[in-house]
């Protein structure tokens, strides 16, 4: 025995032991020793080790099990090559249990082994399919197809370039008379398009007509015999059918595994390939409809399957990034389909009173996604839908979920269409719903409720006519629900469901259920009683409190209010945002009726919670101070101290939110509104002041910023609340701002109050406050600088014909306060109405674009803005004149015409949309841009290239300093990518796109840090082509993470490449979440490399606890 062969005997003797530090040191030293170069192992000991870390994979202790897990891929690496030579031969053997076998180890194989090894494997197969060494068993043949459908399945990423040999071969194979064959071809096909879309595309045609074809291959079966008999629904004719069925559908057919393949590959094609959905919808909608006749319930439930991913790709987008006006592609798309609307219910109008409640579960799935994307498209058949849901409603023989996923539907249908649409079937509807609520399994009871509650909501909405009657409903809808309400001994979601659809019932019916609501009332008020039901109860409680009804709550709101007040004191966050709610939808429907008491009660709780801590509470708490105000003013009075002393508090925050500001400003406004007024209009001035003329020195405001802006606002809403001291007011601020002895702190807020009082109640003595905002533009300290400028704008903005000729004579006039001028004309145009700028628009326009030229780039900034908000004036006049600008202008100018361009797009809707077509706004508004890709895509590109003749050596004494003038345009290139990627992925080559960015990820520090980000997104949302190059990724990001900085570098060096990693890392952690990721070789060696290193085994684990940076997924363990 060699020496490294007895060795390795010691260390398996060890793996031995009983003591579970033994086997770990023992297995983790084996595994050093397998690693040097030095160690050879024969067959013998090869085997030995592997049986023993097999052996270990079932280790008590977890830590051995996970260092087996982790080594036992390094001894089978070295059997690759072997295992691939012991397993072709068995392609060929005469056992078919064997031939499988080696199906699914190549299949596996082919996902880890090498590129060398996954050619030599590739070429093999190729070798025997095609010409005339082709096998001329049809079961040779058959294997060779299924193994090449199991190489692809595993590692269809990898076969990319040899799909023109494959697909061709594939499609051939289809033709012979062999239904297994064709099934293992299409399995292939959905393999490839699963795995390479991009490397599909030049067969996609040919594959779509394959699939066409074989859908409806089904040679035992006359379909035309079965439409004849379409009209007949008698049980007679049900019961021929059944028999033709089982006489053809004997075990000797395999047709329906082809169809069904079929199916699957074209649901396949769907899903990889949103860029072809026109052609494809206009193709292949109609055949799937037109099958969904077909007689097997598992082809059927593939079809509806394929169905509902064609349904997925015409969704619209959803969320904020949903445009004005829908893409050409996807408004083409839904228009076609609300066309086919009426074939899809007359093909499912069968389906849904078939004996097989799969098929019904499939015709509710589709049904309630073609709702979805096309609301109220179904009300015209509502006939048919409310027949299929009784149906299944009613069915007791099958399982209860058929029943769940009809209440489900019901539930959907509900939201999307119409309520008259289902007014003349509430007698047929109810009963079933009805049944389901009193049903024993809690699961039916609870999604019953639901409808119930979605019935009342949709059928007698808040605030408008009625146009059912609710009479002849109401008491066996108010029943069903009491008896749940009762009973004590039910699953708690019944017991939510069922106070929820008594809030429901109340809010809505109240004033119909006559006797029945004091009961209803009490019960509710017994929930919120419960520990396990208050919050429930307490939502209930608020619609039943903001119904329009305006119920008599008397007999419940003394008890209510003590319970609630009690709530504000948990330490439940939601509990307390519920009871704020609550209470505040009773001040406002019962506000002078609750009793003083009780209000005194709930008000003593209100201070705590009006601080910065939980800045929600504190908007809920102020707005319930707001409305309770008017109703209950002497209450107020009484802790109108304590509450104002933490509302000022509040209001010094910098952190304060604009929700809280406004609850602030409506509840000041209150206090003084009410008569007598709660507090004095001067006293609470003085409040609302004081942290700022109190404070000592002027050596600048000691308040944050923000805090200045909040004190103003309030100011000014105090004046609107009492007009007939807003001039005094004015000219107080006007004293103040003009005093030499006030403070710089006393002149912000003056001049800030200024501008919001302006707004509110007119400016005061005009000439005086023109001198005195002039006179303070000139102030040495910034803050009263910025301050005045604006409320120069501001109340300019409030007397155009006074304030705007004069704020344009001074920027000509007083080229040195020039910037702040600007500025002050940039809120004028932000703040005053458009019709009143219309007059001075040209003046405006003749003078910014004077400044374009500017040699300030901060003043050129101002400019454009003012621009933009100019243009949104008179957007037909002067867009046109803006984009005339860009060829005619100056270098300057046109940079400035395209800044202001960004000021003219905005989050919400506005008339200049349809004018910005010729405008890049992929951001905010990605409609303006998807119809333009193909022209822009190109262009943005190009601009991610490094550009040669930009880069330049500049001497700096004895060192040379390389600069990239074309950098700035490079980031800004990858960051409108970014954008693309969120807004248009519909409409991107996503493998064209990641060639750029695998370009990125070798550029610059801030492209890198850019294109690592564009990479985790990109594994995010679409992975299949990630995975393909997946390869050529790892490399970079390998190089940036085992990156040294050179030694003697600065602070700043070391910080800027610890960053770099942590965000090549991030991309790691991305990467590890796809599913098959592992199976590369080049990512499996980069993870074991992490795991093997401290430095980057620390810097993932750190990336993994950052919820800010972690995955949407689980990453794969590395461990």
């Amino acid at each position: 025995m060699s020496t490294a062969a007895f060795h390795v005997a010691g260390l398996l003797e060890k793996m031995t032991s009983s003591d579970k530090d033994f086997r770990f040191m023992a297995t983790s030293d084996l595994m050093a020793e397998l690693q040097k170069d030095s160690i050879q192992l024969d067959e013998d000991s090869e085997r030995k080790v592997v049986k023993m870390l097999l052996r270990l994979l079932d280790d008590k202790n977890g830590e051995v099990q996970n260092l087996a897990v982790r080594w036992l891929g390094a001894p089978l690496g070295s059997f690759h090559v072997s295992l691939l030579h012991c397993l072709l031969p068995q392609l060929s053997s005469p056992r078919l249990a064997v031939r499988k076998r080696a199906v699914l180890a190549l299949g596996h194989l082919a996902a880890t082994c090498s590129a060398d090894l996954f050619a030599e494997l590739a070429n093999h197969l190729l070798e025997r399919l095609p010409g005339p060494r082709a096998p001329t068993s049809p079961a040779a043949l058959r294997t060779l197809v299924q193994c090449v459908g199991s190489v692809g399945r595993s590692a269809g990423h990898r076969l990319g370039p040899h799909l023109n040999r494959l697909v061709p071969l594939l499609e051939e194979f289809c033709g012979l008379e062999d239904d297994e064959l064709r099934e293992s071809c299409l399995q292939a096909c959905e393999a490839f398009l699963r795995k390479c879309p991009k490397e599909m595309g030049p067969h996609v045609p040919s594959v779509t007509r394959l699939c066409l074809r074989y859908l409806k291959h089904d040679p035992n079966y006359n379909y035309n015999s079965d439409e004849d008999e379409e009209q007949m629904e008698t049980e007679d004719s049900e019961s021929s059918e059944q028999e033709t069925e089982d006489e053809y559908s004997d075990d000797e057919d395999m047709s329906w595994k082809v169809r069904r393949a079929a199916a699957k590959c074209l649901a396949a094609l769907l899903g990889s390939r949103p860029d072809l959905l026109p052609d494809l919808h206009h193709s292949l909608a109609p055949a799937l409809v037109h099958r969904f006749r077909e007689r097997e319930d598992n082809v059927k439930a593939d079809v509806f399957a394929a169905y509902i991913m064609l349904l997925r790709q015409i969704r619209p987008p959803q969320g904020w990034l949903e445009a004005v006006e829908e893409p050409t592609a996807t408004g083409s798309s839904l228009q076609v389909l609300r066309g086919q609307v009426p074939l899809v219910i007359k093909a499912l109008q069968r389906q849904l009173k078939d004996r097989s409640a799969r098929v019904r579960q499939g015709c509710f799935s589709l049904l309630a996604e073609l709702a979805g994307i096309l609301p109220g498209s179904l009300a015209e058949y509502m006939p048919v839908l409310v027949s299929g849901i009784v149906f299944s409603l009613a069915d007791r023989s099958s399982s209860s979920t058929i029943r769940m996923d009809a209440l489900n539907f019901l539930q959907g249908l509900l939201g999307t269409e119409p309520a008259e649409a289902f007014h003349p079937h509430l007698p047929i509807l109810l009963p079933p719903v009805m049944a389901c609520v009193a049903d024993p399994f809690y699961k039916i009871a609870a999604e019953a409720l639901l409808v119930l509650q979605e019935l009342v909501r949709a059928l007698w909405p808040l605030g408008k006519p009625w146009v059912l009657d609710p009479a002849p409903y109401v008491a066996e809808m108010s029943e069903a629900t009491l008896v749940r309400l009762r009973a004590t001994d039910l699953d708690q979601e019944v017991k939510e469901r069922a106070i929820s659809c008594v809030g429901h019932l109340v809010g809505h019916l109240g004033n119909q259920l006559g006797d029945t609501l004091q009961p209803m009332l009490l019960l509710l008020l017994d929930r919120l009683r419960n520990e396990i039901t208050r919050l429930p109860a307490i939502k209930a409680l608020t619609l039943v409190a903001a119904s329009p009804l305006q119920l008599d709550l008397r007999p419940i709101v003394a008890e209510v209010l003590p319970i609630l007040a009690s709530f504000l004191r948990k330490n439940q966050r939601a509990l307390r945002l519920a009871t704020l709610a609550a209470l505040d939808a009773l001040a406002q429907g019962q506000g002078r009726g609750l009793p003083p008491s009780a209000v005194r009660t709930v008000l003593a709780e209100l201070p705590a919670l009006v601080s910065e801590s939980d800045m929600h509470v504190a908007q809920l708490a102020v707005d319930f101070l707001a409305t309770v105000t008017p109703a209950q003013p002497a209450c107020l009075v009484e802790v109108s101290g304590t509450v104002l002393a933490e509302l000022l508090q509040l209001l010094r925050s910098p952190l304060l939110p604009a929700s809280v500001l406004g609850a602030a400003e409506g509840f000041l406004q209150a206090l003084v509104g009410t008569c007598p007024p709660c507090v004095a209009y001067a006293e609470l001035l003085s409040l609302l002041t004081a942290p700022v003329y109190e404070q000592a020195g002027d050596g600048g405001p000691a308040l944050h910023k923000q805090v200045f802006h909040s004190l103003a606002r309030c100011v000014a809403a105090l004046s609107a609340a009492c007009p007939q001291e807003a001039a005094g007011t004015a000219n107080r601020l006007v004293r103040d701002a003009r005093s030499p002895h006030s403070s710089t702190g006393v002149k912000v807020l003056a001049f800030l109050s200024l501008a919001e009082v302006g707004q509110v109640a007119g400016p005061g003595p005009q000439r005086e406050l023109k001198a005195v905002l002039l006179e303070a533009l000139g102030s040495p300290s910034e803050d009263v600088r910025a301050a005045a400028s604006y409320a120069l704008g501001r109340v300019g903005a409030g007397n155009l014909p006074d304030f705007l000729p004069f704020l344009l004579a001074q920027i000509e006039a007083e080229p040195r306060r020039q910037y702040l001028l600007l500025q002050a004309l940039r809120e004028a145009l932000g703040a005053a109405p458009p019709d009143g700028l219309k007059p001075y628009a040209e003046d405006i326009w003749a003078l910014l674009f004077q400044h374009c030229e500017g040699a300030e780039e901060g003043t050129r900034g101002v400019v454009a803005e003012c621009i933009g908000k100019l243009v949104l004036v008179n957007p037909p006049f002067l867009l046109p004149r803006l984009q005339k600008q860009l060829t005619a202008g100056q270098p300057h100018t046109r940079s400035t015409v395209i800044t202001a361009v960004k000021f003219l797009i905005s989050d919400q809707p506005h008339p200049v949309d349809p004018l910005l077509k010729t405008f890049i706004a992929v951001h905010n508004k990605p409609s303006l841009v998807r119809d333009l890709l193909d022209a822009i895509l190109p262009l943005l590109y190009q601009e991610t290239k490094v550009r040669r003749d930009l880069i330049r050596e500049v001497e700096m004494g004895p060192f040379k300093h390389t600069v990239d003038d074309g950098l700035d345009v490079r980031k800004a290139a990858f960051e409108c990518m970014y954008s693309l990627l969120e807004s248009c992925l519909g409409q991107l080559d996503v493998s064209e796109f990641l060639s750029h960015v695998e370009d990125g990820l070798k550029d610059h520090y801030d492209i890198r840090m850019l294109t690592f980000i564009l990479l985790a997104r990109l594994a995010t949302l679409c992975p299949a082509p990630v995975l393909q190059r997946v390869d050529r990724l790892i490399e970079p990001l390998r190089a940036t993470c085992t990156a040294k900085v050179k030694a003697g570098s600065v602070k700043q060096e070391y910080e800027k490449q610890d960053e770099l990693k942590r965000s090549a890392m991030r991309a790691v952690a991305a990467l590890l979440t796809i599913p098959e990721v592992g199976r590369s070789p080049i990512m499996a060696d980069f993870a074991a490399q992490i795991h093997t290193s401290p430095e980057l085994t620390a810097l993932f684990e750190s990336i993994q606890k950052d919820p800010a940076s972690a995955p949407g997924m689980e990453p794969m363990e590395l461990s």
